[in-house]
């Protein structure tokens, strides 16, 4: 017998939120991780917020929800704060009551730039490194580096030359027809009007040329957890010389080593790697003499890095797809290594709910 679908009007529940949440639930996991993180947090978060005032977001709510839109790819603030009103596993997520009013979303871009400048992703970002430590999951002894690219929030119509030269008004001040043809561009004589920090970049010469940011991890090969990330201007050398920054945070005594693909392969960043007490397993370049020899590559430890180095793609293909980094939303170097960052904590903490589940 077909059931009623009767039309009774507003109705008023009562139930609690925890309730309606299954156990079994991805979140809950995350949602523990996250809460120990914040607790740690707390006194950072005191030294950013005056102690008068009108009360702000909860910097813990705003950085929850900051994962939600994460973990659930979704593409503005804005749309963030819809699902807030209504989604009953996002409110209860960020701690907001079933009848309590959610921010704007004006509002919670401001709020969001006090936790940039306190630089809150990298303290996050430490912390869920610091969880994984503590559970006994990271390798202190071999890592992988690597980059990628991260197209940045401006079009080529806006890369332009820096000298002001008088030029015709636009057609379309909006969306200008430009030709490009016979004209070279270059970083040092041009760039974006939108985003200054972008620079023009291509992956290889059959590449079309874009504007770019990069985004640099160090991951460790037991699990393959991002235990290093940030975000530079896309430069010829950015590779080298930030993969050298970050092996040299995490240099010690003790001997490391570090895979990497063959771009890695040259003579100043071997010679930087072996002074850090690193071993050098980098993929040899076989269109010229590669400054690996027979010394590294004859041990079985080389050819596990090699086969190890490979996860590191898995991180950069979570940040872009379900990250939604493939092209940045956000403009500036310090804006961009902020979400690229905390994107990787993001990843951490799926990677560690994993683990969990394993072990289970």
């Amino acid at each position: 017998m077909r059931g009623d679908d009767p039309d009774k009007g507003p109705r008023f529940y009562y139930f609690i939120p925890e309730d309606r949440i299954p156990l079994d639930h991805p979140l809950r996991p995350v949602r523990a991780m996250v809460d120990r993180i914040l607790h740690e947090l707390s006194p950072a978060f005191d030294r950013l917020y005056a102690k008068v005032g009108r009360p702000s977001i909860a910097p813990e709510r705003l950085l929850r929800a900051l994962l939600l839109q994460i973990l659930y790819t979704i593409r503005s603030e804005r749309l963030l704060v819809e699902q807030l009103e209504y989604n009953l596993l996002f409110r209860w997520f960020v701690g907001l009551d079933m009848d309590e009013r959610v921010w704007d979303a004006t509002t919670f871009s401001k709020n969001r730039e006090r936790l940039l400048r306190g630089d809150i992703a990298q303290a996050f970002f430490d912390q869920v490194v610091a969880q994984a430590r503590g559970q006994g999951l990271l390798s202190d002894e071999h890592f992988t580096v690597d980059a990628t690219l991260v197209e940045a929030w401006a079009g080529l119509k806006s890369f332009r030359p820096k000298d002001n030269r008088a030029q015709r008004p636009p057609d379309d001040p909006g969306n200008p027809t430009v030709n490009f043809h016979g004209q070279r561009r270059r970083n040092d004589t041009h760039q974006s009007t939108t985003d200054p920090e972008a620079r023009l970049f291509r992956k290889g010469n059959a590449r079309e040329a874009r504007l770019y940011y990069m985004g640099h991890v160090l991951m460790e090969n037991r699990h393959g957890l991002a235990v290093g990330a940030c975000v530079t201007p896309a430069t010829g050398t950015a590779e080298w010389d930030t993969a050298a920054a970050l092996l040299e945070a995490h240099a010690s005594t003790v001997r490391k080593t570090v895979g990497a693909d063959k771009a890695f392969d040259t003579r100043p960043f071997v010679q930087t790697c072996r002074a850090l007490n690193v071993t050098p397993h980098i993929a040899q370049h076989t269109s010229r003499r590669s400054a690996i020899d027979e010394r590294t590559t004859r041990h079985e430890g080389y050819a596990q890095s090699q086969r190890a180095r490979k996860r590191v793609e898995e991180i950069f293909g979570w940040v872009k797809t379900v990250g939604a980094l493939r092209k940045t939303r956000h403009r500036g170097t310090p804006r961009v290594n902020w979400i690229f960052v905390f994107t990787a904590a993001a990843f951490n903490l799926v990677r560690l709910r994993n683990l969990a589940l394993q072990v289970a």
